[in-house]
């Protein structure tokens, strides 16, 4: 048996009528910047976020960095940010002219350690940015207390936590401000880029409406120096009909991680840590084990495509170097990044491709046991 990560091309038959039919509409209405579609879309996904404003933007990165440049982040300023992330939340930070300041990992829940950023903070920090990695809510309440008592804005990176909740109160308006991204492989994809930003602020999203649009709220006149960073209309028409279906795909999500932390409880890997106080999205299903590359090689010869995520942390990249952040300097991150591996997590999956994966990975511990 043949087991991919994630079947992209299955999503779409699933839903193809549907979409064939938007993408359509969009080609015929003649308006392929911005209009009806994206507002359609901003609309349906400020009410599913349970946020005051939804704004599209071009891309996952783009929502960050226009997230911290609305909230008056730029040069000689500091971001408290997860060593333990994908890259894009720096990169943000980097693109303001801010300096990204790492805090380490709790090794239960891979987030951010809510215990450690207070003693981060300097002068010069800003703004926190918490990141819901995996799909697992971050702890906000302490980080939303820090700051208070600093003055700090908040900005949530939550590119893999669509449909999360956070104590009964789904993500997408805790902080100041909420970075989201559709990358065709995220809980609600689109067919290309996409992106977009919640706030229940409306001075800040009216900021973000200038940034994405040359920094301009009517047509030739410029307020800002702005960026071009549209949500594209076929997108947004697509993720119109997505978004119909993502409890619905984030329901089986859930299923399927209980078949592998049931199936896996007791064997020699560590599994996510369970959580009644809130509900994941379940956008990656992550293990850890000492030998995670002999593992993935053994699932690989057994028909099972598994990812990393990530395989070098921010702070060892060549593109951070100027840092001066040392290997051996953020170890808990620096042995998450060396461990983990993603097994396969598609709410298209069928109950036996589930047990199928369960079996083989129980069976490739043994083998690098024996």
């Amino acid at each position: 048996m043949n087991i991919p990560f994630l079947n992209l091309k299955a999503a779409y038959i699933d839903v193809k009528s549907e979409v064939d039919e938007a993408i359509a509409r969009v080609m015929h209405s003649g308006q392929y910047i911005l209009g009806d579609e994206v507002k359609k879309f901003e609309s349906n996904y400020a009410k599913y976020t349970e946020s005051s404003y939804s704004a599209g933007v071009a891309n996952g990165l783009d929502a960050l960095h226009l997230s911290l440049k609305a909230l008056g982040i730029g040069p000689g300023d500091e971001v408290i940010v997860p060593a333990n992330t994908y890259i894009a939340t720096w990169l943000a930070v980097s693109h303001v002219g801010a300096t990204p300041v790492p805090v380490e990992p709790d090794i239960l829940t891979y987030n951010m350690d809510p215990k450690l950023v207070e003693k981060a903070l300097t002068k010069h920090t800003k703004a926190i940015m918490a990141v819901h990695l995996y799909g697992r809510p971050m702890d906000m309440d302490p980080i939303l207390e820090l700051a208070k008592q600093h003055n700090l804005k908040v900005v949530e990176d939550a590119a893999q936590a669509h449909g999360a909740f956070y104590k009964n109160r789904r993500i997408g308006s805790h902080g100041d401000i909420v970075a989201w991204s559709f990358y065709p492989g995220k809980n609600l994809g689109a067919y290309g880029d996409g992106g977009s930003i919640t706030t229940d602020n409306p001075d800040i999203h009216n900021q973000i409406l200038m940034l994405r649009n040359y920094g301009s709220k009517e047509k030739y006149i410029n307020d800002v120096i702005g960026f071009n960073s549209r949500l594209d209309p076929i997108q947004a028409a697509i993720l119109n009909v997505k978004l119909q279906y993502l409890d619905t795909l984030n329901a089986r999500r859930r299923d399927i991680a209980q078949q592998y932390i049931s199936g896996l409880d007791g064997q020699a890997c560590i599994l996510p840590l369970a959580d009644i106080n809130n509900e994941y999205a379940w956008h990656l299903f992550v293990i850890r084990h000492t030998q995670r590359d002999e593992l993935q090689s053994q699932l690989k010869g057994r028909g099972i495509s598994t990812l990393i995520h990530y395989p070098i942390p921010p702070h060892l990249q060549i593109a951070y170097k100027n840092l001066g952040i040392k290997k051996g300097q953020l170890p808990i991150t620096e042995m998450i990044h060396k461990e983990v591996i993603s097994l396969p997590m598609d709410p298209s999956m069928k109950d036996d491709a589930v047990a199928y994966v369960i079996d083989e990975t129980i069976k490739s511990i043994k083998a690098l046991r024996d």
